[in-house]
This record gives structure tokens, sequence and C-alpha cells, in this order.
């Protein structure tokens, strides 16, 4: 390593430098370090504050709660079958048989009371 600072972390201690000025006066100087990366992370973090990615989280989300609910109820905890379209094939016949549960424990139930007025 050469020992020259990567450019983020000398711009973030130019501005630390500036701030430490005003809010630590009488003390010698402190080094404060920002991970490289965290440029990414505020990116990130301004995404996660749009209308997309609120509606994109909350379709994941369903998704996930369904696949949850396979490998609780249903054992489905890893494909057994290769490859993309294995992999496909078998996630659509957990979800047949999901849905079918969920079609015969409907069936089975008995009917709502009809509400008095």
């Amino acid at each position: 390593m050469s020992g020259r600072l990567p450019i983020a972390t000398f711009r973030f201690r130019q501005l630390a430098h500036r701030l430490r000025t005003q809010c630590c006066p009488n003390q010698k100087s402190r080094r404060i370090t920002r991970d490289l990366d965290e440029d990414a992370r505020d990116v990130a973090r301004r995404k996660m504050k749009t209308k997309a990615f609120l509606k994109s989280r909350d379709e994941r989300k369903r998704v996930e709660m369904h696949f949850g609910h396979l490998k609780t109820h249903h054992g489905f905890e890893r494909m057994r079958l290769r490859g993309i379209t294995g992999a496909r094939d078998e996630f659509h016949l957990a979800a047949i048989m999901q849905n079918l549960k969920t079609m015969a424990l409907r069936l089975i139930r008995p009917p709502p009371e009809p509400a008095s007025a």
C-alpha cells in the first residue's frame, strides 16, 4: 500500500476538520473514520424513502409470507429438482398443493350464520 488515502476518506477528513473546530475547539485533532462504502449506503438509504421502494418491499413481503408458510407448514425446506425449470415446476406443485388445501378447508368449514336484523 502506498500510504495514500482514498479520495473519499480525504474529503471526509477535510469536512471533519472544519466541523471539529466548531464542536471541539480546545481538543487536539482526532481521526474520524468513514467507511469507503458509506456513499453506497447513503444512496440505498435515499432509495428506501421512495414510493417505488415501498411498493416493491410490500410485494416481496407478500411473496416471502407464502414461502414461509410453505416451509413451516408443508415441509418445503429445499428444492429437490435441479435447474431453473425443475425449481419452477417444484414450486408450482407446492403452490398447487397449498391452494388445494386452502380450498378443502373452506369446503369443510361450516357455513357462516346469517346476520339477524
